[in-house]
């Protein structure tokens, strides 16, 4: 792919408590920056009472601070608004837990840049990846596959996936409605609802590299249960 011309891209990295993985995940990036002139990495740092704000400003990239956490849909948002302000063509999201690969981006990027897509999801399953979860896990991303499936006729292999990218009329979208908690599966049927268009590629993906997980164990029957609710509430309400 052709990186002359390329549009203004907006990496959006949402971070709550990471100071264990932020610098490796920022070194990374700040790699592609010379690679691709009109790339910019954004920082939203959400409400964490550890070191990665003083972390994060060791860094060129833009900062956020949020007074307080709100979650990982309200950071996600508050970088899309900040795309949208500031003219983004392009937004991704970039977990800050070192789990995406940077040199994937190119490939999320590229059927956008086509105009193939409107969202384009980085998948851990669309081929085989060396990534291993728990079962867990597993178990949860196939339960949101089976329901997406039954819902949408659509094949999403990786509906968690957090490794995504979109154009500017999704950002327009998300920055007037976007779900608070554990979006990734929900946007799916907002975007299915208006006829947008959502692809896949294959991204390697690790597992998390330190610090803690926000969905532990406890947590993944209220995660699944929420999220179905409110897939089935975005499935039934007209627009």
């Amino acid at each position: 792919m052709s990186l002359l011309d390329t549009p203004k891209i907006l990496i959006i990295v949402p971070a709550y408590n990471e100071e264990a993985n932020i610098a490796s995940t920022l070194e990374n990036l700040t790699g592609l920056k010379e690679k691709i002139s009109s790339l910019e990495i954004c920082v939203v740092n959400d409400g964490s009472n550890d070191r990665t704000k003083e972390i994060t400003r060791e860094f060129e990239v833009v900062q956020i601070e949020l007074p307080q956490n709100l979650g990982i849909g309200g950071a996600v948002q508050t970088g899309y608004k900040y795309a949208y302000n500031n003219g983004f063509e392009i937004a991704v999201q970039f977990d800050a837990d070192g789990q995406h690969n940077a040199e994937d981006l190119f490939q999320l990027i590229d059927p956008i840049i086509k105009d193939e897509a409107d969202m384009v999801i980085g998948s851990r399953f669309l081929k085989k990846t060396s990534y291993r979860g728990s079962v867990m896990r597993r178990i949860g991303i196939y339960y949101f596959y089976v329901i997406l499936r039954f819902l949408t006729k659509q094949r999403f292999t990786d509906p968690t996936s957090g490794y995504r990218a979109i154009n500017a009329r999704v950002i327009e979208l998300f920055i007037k409605n976007y779900p608070k908690d554990y979006p990734e599966p929900e946007v799916l049927i907002q975007l299915y609802k208006k006829n947008l268009r959502m692809k896949e590629i294959t991204a390697n993906m690790q597992q998390r590299q330190g610090g803690e997980s926000s969905i532990s164990s406890w947590r993944s029957v209220y995660y699944m249960g929420k999220v179905t609710l409110s897939i089935l509430m975005q499935k039934i309400v007209k627009e």
